[in-house]
């Protein structure tokens, strides 16, 4: 693996550091807690989804039309907390990766798709900014991956070349779109694996 002209790492963080934002397991889990036609509510879900993580609407603005277009018998501050608590921090990789980037000599930009409000929580609640330099969030620039203009974004926020970086996901597609770009990407799937990559780069 040639690394001498790496400068940045590019990394996603739902899959990786952390589990998805709103995943379908969490949607199906809150489809049960509240007592929602779970069909519904993901029809409803693929249909504007990808507009809130763009941030052309709010997550009360997503929640009035997937689950609130109907009259509930709970609260939506219910609702937004449960889904709050669903995020999570995957085994290991988090705390050894804060520990990583304080001597690795890169730095580290994550480039995830994340609405606003969820990204916010989950950057406060993790300390993701002990892991980041900078965030490339969907919400707030308003294209998402596999978009290429969002990594055309990021190497120009970063002032890098393709050959200077390499980038990080657990979604192939999205690693090949990167790949395309010129990007050495790599496929997350574990962190024993990623780790091993991580410190060949030094």
């Amino acid at each position: 693996m040639a690394t001498a002209k790496v400068k940045v790492i590019f990394s996603d963080v739902g899959g990786v550091l952390l589990n998805n934002g709103w995943g379908h397991q969490s949607r199906k889990k809150a489809a049960r807690a509240f007592g929602l036609d779970h069909e519904e509510m993901e029809v409803l879900h693929n249909f504007i989804f990808n507009v809130y993580e763009i941030g052309k609407i709010t997550l009360d603005d997503y929640l009035d039309r997937v689950v609130f277009n109907h009259p509930r018998d709970f609260s939506k501050l219910d609702f937004k907390t449960f889904m709050f608590e669903e995020s999570i921090e995957l085994p290991d990789f988090l705390q050894w990766f804060k520990v990583w980037k304080q001597t690795c000599g890169f730095r580290v930009i994550s480039v995830n798709n994340e609405g606003r409000e969820l990204n916010d929580f989950r950057i406060k609640k993790f300390g993701l900014h002990d892991c980041f330099d900078a965030f490339i969030s969907s919400c707030e620039v308003g294209m998402r991956k596999p978009d290429p203009d969002i990594f055309t974004l990021a190497m120009g926020i970063a002032q890098v070349s393709p050959e200077e970086c390499v980038y990080f996901d657990d979604r192939l597609m999205i690693v090949q779109a990167a790949n395309k770009m010129g990007i050495r990407s790599f496929h997350h799937q574990d962190f024993l694996s990623t780790k091993k990559i991580l410190e060949g780069l030094i």
